[in-house]
C-alpha cells in the first residue's frame, strides 16, 4: 500500500445509518487490545451493535470517520462534557493504516473542530506506551488519576 499524505486525511460525520459499519470497524480496530487484555467490559471491540446505535441518541456526542481520500480508515468520538471541556472518547485506526501518523493528524483535526474548547480530556491504557506517547506528543499531560481495570491493565487520565 502506498503511503498517502496526512494532508489527504479528513474527518467525516457519522450517522446512525453508519452504525453497522462502525461496529464492524471497531471489532477490527480493537481486536489486538481485546485479545491482549481480555477486557470484555470496556473494550469497544466487545461492544454490541445495539451499543453503537445507542450512542447516536446522545446529544453530547459527535462521531466521525477518519477518512483518507475516500476510504474510511478509522473512527473518533468526541463527547461534550460541558463548560468548554471535550473528551476524546474513542479513537482507532484500522491495522493496515497504523504507524503512519494518521491518529495524530485526526486528533489535531478534531481539536480544530471545537474552537471553544478550554480543556481536552481522555483516558488510555497505561501499559500501552505507544498510545501514551501519542497523546503526550500532542500536549496531553497525565493528571495522576489511574484506575485499575484488571490485573495488568490500568487506565490513566490525560488532559490538555
Amino acid at each position: 500500500m502506498n503511503r498517502l499524505s496526512k494532508d489527504e486525511l479528513y474527518l467525516k460525520s457519522a450517522t446512525i445509518e453508519d452504525s453497522e459499519k462502525i461496529y464492524k470497524m471497531q471489532i477490527i480496530g480493537f481486536k489486538a487490545l481485546l485479545e491482549k487484555y481480555q477486557d470484555y467490559d470496556t473494550n469497544p471491540g466487545a461492544e454490541t451493535l445495539e451499543g453503537v446505535k445507542k450512542r447516536f441518541a446522545l446529544d453530547a456526542v459527535d462521531q466521525y470517520f477518519i477518512t483518507l481520500q475516500d476510504e474510511d480508515i478509522g473512527y473518533i468520538r468526541i463527547v461534550h462534557m460541558g463548560e468548554g471541556t471535550y473528551k476524546l472518547s474513542q479513537l482507532f485506526i484500522l491495522p493496515g493504516y497504523q504507524n503512519n501518523g494518521y491518529a495524530q493528524a485526526a486528533i489535531i483535526q478534531a481539536e480544530l473542530l471545537y474552537p471553544d474548547a478550554k480543556k481536552w480530556i481522555l483516558d488510555t491504557i497505561k501499559q500501552e506506551t505507544k498510545l501514551c506517547r501519542l497523546y503526550e506528543k500532542l500536549g496531553y499531560k497525565l493528571t495522576g488519576v489511574e484506575k485499575n481495570v484488571k490485573p495488568g491493565m490500568d487506565l490513566v487520565d490525560y488532559e490538555k
